[in-house]
């Protein structure tokens, strides 16, 4: 999961702190992901520097807040709809793209779900095609076998993700933490 990527997927929808987006990101995706909250910060001003994000002022008790500037905006909406992943990351990829952006009530989740169709498709062996090559060791048979019923298994929970009849879609938590990053004090 890229948590740069992630992050401006959720502040497509507004402002948000710190310790926010920390809680956002792991309930998003539903507990899959643990990312260290100074990690969240580290990135955001990683972002700042990148013009993704920009400082949008503080919530009442001083916590900063960040949103999206166009370019972050394009780059968000540009992630939630693609399919490439790093060799062997393409699963969790999956999970955690297709878990945020269902979360997303502005994001259209049938073109997430149709390119991941797609993607996990390719991944199969035409009807008729020759499976295995000359020289095929059992390891690389028993490594393809196992592509094969990863790229079934994603094609099911494709399938089943509109069919959960729950409502998946919600805004940004209004909890307020005990915790965040206040601003530092003027020495």
């Amino acid at each position: 999961m890229s948590v740069r990527s992630s992050l401006l997927a959720i502040l497509t929808m507004g402002p948000a702190y710190g310790f926010q987006l920390h809680g956002e990101l792991t309930t998003r995706t539903a507990g899959r992901r643990s990312v260290n909250v100074g990690q969240i910060y580290s990135t955001l001003e990683r972002l700042v520097g990148q013009g993704a994000v920009e400082p949008a002022g503080s919530t009442a008790d001083g916590l900063p807040l960040y949103r999206l500037t166009a370019s972050g905006r394009t780059e968000a909406l540009a992630w939630l709809l693609d399919t490439d992943s790093g060799p062997g990351a393409e699963w969790n990829d999956m999970l955690d793209r297709v878990l945020i952006a269902s979360s997303l009530p502005h994001v259209d989740l049938a073109p997430v779900l149709a390119g991941y169709r797609t993607a996990w498709l390719a991944r199969l062996p035409r009807d008729g095609e020759p499976v295995g090559s000359p020289g095929e060791t059992g390891q690389d048979r028993l490594g393809r076998t196992a592509q094969d019923l990863q790229a079934r298994a994603a094609l099911t929970w494709l399938e089943a993700v509109p069919d959960t009849g729950i409502h998946l879609h919600r805004g940004l938590s209004q909890l307020r933490p005990k915790r965040g990053r206040r601003p530092a004090a003027a020495g």
